[in-house]
């Protein structure tokens, strides 16, 4: 089985003259409303008419975000019913799954970062290497439901690339590839409304994610029984960038243990030997600011 879906074949875009019901989920501080807002300007710019709808009350304290956008000759409703979508796209894996019920059965796109943003109320035991109550189905489950889709480490594609926060624009890329517009259109787009410091990292994340194919099966992988591995030593490490903290003080209310405190106008590890690398400051950080190390443990 794959590690990923299968992307054997080339999408097949839809004709320009086609409105659609596209919704787009995820959890604050991710660029929701970034990539619903450049499929707006799209679709308007092909001459469609165009509703927008969004809910983004808890997006800096880590809460869902989705957003509804709606394009066609004529639009009267700005929501999308269930089973009413013609695409998902979700920027966190748990809220991908929330919103499949509204992906039309049998011929929904999905697509979703495979990213894990994991709250702390999934985490009933803080001890290293416990099970958490996050959802469980992997992406070849899911995607292999569904006609068509992708799951991609956006997130990862996105840190490789220089700016981890560039994930949601390396999604629009991948949906990109489903939506029958020109390459340079959509690049006019993304310059149109990200911030002038950051239209060159969000044209190379957006043509990343356009030419992202899914990895060759693993054979070896798929053959080998299941074995427990032992539980490694942990090497735990938290830093947080002062150039980035905003000095919110959700990590530092937020971490289980204690860990950290506020030094002045910015959060700082206090006492890292408290540490157990659950990583709810990463996670929670609207700013990006934090960054957890756990050697040996999977992200």
């Amino acid at each position: 089985m794959r590690p990923l879906p299968n992307d054997d074949f080339a999408p097949a875009p839809w004709p320009v003259t086609t409105g659609m019901n596209i919704l787009v989920v995820g959890v604050g501080g991710q660029g929701v409303l970034m990539i619903s807002k450049a499929i707006a300007l799209m679709a308007q710019r092909r001459g469609f008419a165009v509703k927008q709808s969004e809910v983004h009350g808890m997006a800096k304290r880590g809460g869902i975000v989705f957003s509804h956008v709606r394009f066609a000759e004529e639009v009267w409703s700005p929501t999308i019913a269930k089973g009413e979508a013609d695409m998902l796209v979700a920027l966190e894996w748990a809220e991908a799954l929330r919103w499949l019920d509204h992906l039309r059965p049998g011929r929904g796109v999905f697509i979703a970062d495979t990213r894990q943003i994991v709250p702390p109320f999934a985490c009933r035991s803080r001890k290293a290497g416990a099970a958490s109550a996050y959802a469980r189905e992997t992406p070849a489950e899911i995607v292999g439901r569904h006609a068509d889709g992708c799951a991609l480490d956006a997130t990862g594609i996105a840190t490789a690339l220089g700016d981890a926060r560039a994930a949601n624009t390396v999604l629009l890329g991948r949906l990109s590839v489903w939506l029958d517009y020109p390459v340079a259109e959509w690049h006019e787009v993304i310059d149109a409304i990200v911030p002038k410091g950051t239209r060159e990292i969000n044209r190379k994340a957006f043509d990343a994610g356009r030419a992202w194919t899914a990895p060759a099966p693993d054979e070896d992988d798929a053959a080998a029984p299941a074995v427990a591995a032992p539980m490694p030593d942990l090497h735990i490490s938290v830093a947080i960038d002062p150039a980035w903290c905003k000095g919110c003080t959700i990590c530092v209310k937020l971490c289980p243990e204690r860990c950290l405190a506020m030094e002045g106008p910015v959060a700082v590890v206090a006492t890292p030997a408290a540490c157990t690398g659950c990583r709810v400051c990463e996670w929670l950080c609207p700013d990006f600011a934090v960054t957890v190390k756990n050697e040996g443990v999977p992200a």
